[in-house]
């Protein structure tokens, strides 16, 4: 009994010392929510949960971060406006998600916009970058590290190398400008987040479909696929999907907070780039394990879809879309 009383004793001391340290420290724990769709196993997930480890270890405990992967939080396409109401703090975010909002973020899933991962991480110190940056932070979001995954195109019945090829598919390629352009080549369209894709493969409401190549494996999408072009040389789409702040959360943090958030947002860009690149050629070698026909696109057939979403998805873009020409211009200097 002595011994009980003994431990409970020393934890109401270890309890006071605690919050007596909080007190004079003047902060106060205060846990943050992470929303994404992906998976646990995708790497999009570990570079959430390694962000809020490492601020959580700098700021001593001031700020904690649950993780909510697979839309266990928010669906996709809901939390921007969860961000933009300060009911979620982060995500992983596909910021053309947002685009029925904020139509210019489109230009990060535009087709054939970049060439690879590295011109996409360019983009932050460039002055399209910037221009993404602001817009996203008048709108209630602000990118903390920036991310860019490419993906392939996966198909049955035939396999999908060129524009043309995609007629009659029932095809879900995400974003406004990509549907555009494949639905000028012959292709129906049905719009979905990544996390949907699988399910509608195996009920026949797809036959083909883009995502990026992180998603391909993390949603076991060579289980409902035939043929895919695989985005390790060449891909005709990048997605930017950087991890973002809610600005109101933002703002709720002390400059030493937001100090810390951004030094480790530097810090992780290394492993954001490195793990897209190796997202690109990882999915070739589980495809290919998976006896699924893969297909390297070659710069010649990247300058096809170049010309044909230049004459479709760009020219749509710059009419329809505010700044869009702008925009467009800048992307591509």
């Amino acid at each position: 009994m002595n011994h009980i009383r003994t431990n409970v004793f020393m934890a109401a001391v270890v309890g006071i010392f605690l919050c007596a340290t909080l007190v004079i420290s003047g902060a106060e724990a205060r846990e943050l929510k992470i929303s994404h769709q992906f998976t646990e196993a995708d790497a999009r997930n570990a570079l959430a949960v390694e962000f809020g480890k490492r601020v959580e270890k700098q700021t001593n405990g001031e700020l904690t971060f649950k993780v909510f992967p697979s839309s266990a939080l928010f669906k996709a396409m809901a939390q921007y406006d969860a961000m933009a109401k300060g009911a979620l703090d982060l995500s992983v975010f596909p910021l053309a998600y947002a685009s029925g909002k904020i139509p210019e973020l489109e230009i990060t899933l535009m087709p054939c916009i970049i060439a690879d991962v590295d011109q996409g991480m360019a983009w932050k110190n460039k002055e399209i970058g910037k221009r993404v940056a602001k817009i996203c932070e008048e709108k209630g979001m602000k990118i903390l590290i920036w991310l860019w995954y490419g993906g392939g195109i996966g198909s049955r019945g035939k396999p999908v190398v060129l524009p043309p090829d995609s007629k009659g598919l029932k095809f879900r390629a995400a974003g406004k400008f990509f549907e555009h352009l494949l639905n000028t080549q012959g292709a129906s369209i049905t719009s979905m987040a990544s996390s949907e894709i699988y399910m509608a493969l195996q009920t026949k409401v797809l036959d083909a479909c883009m995502t990026s190549a992180e998603s391909f494996v993390s949603y076991r999408l060579y289980e409902q696929l035939e043929y895919f072009n695989t985005p390790e040389n060449y891909s005709v789409w990048y997605m930017g999907e950087p991890l973002v702040i809610s600005t109101k959360t933002w703002a709720s943090l002390t400059p030493g907070q937001q100090k810390i958030m951004e030094t480790v947002g530097v810090e992780l860009e290394k492993m954001s780039r490195d793990d897209a690149v190796a997202a690109n050629k990882e999915v070739t070698r589980v495809f290919q394990e998976k006896n699924i026909k893969v297909h390297k696109m070659t710069k010649d057939e990247w300058q096809v879809w170049r010309k044909v979403a230049e004459e479709t998805a760009w020219k749509r873009f710059a009419e329809e879309v505010p700044s869009g020409r702008e925009l467009l211009d800048l992307a591509t200097k």
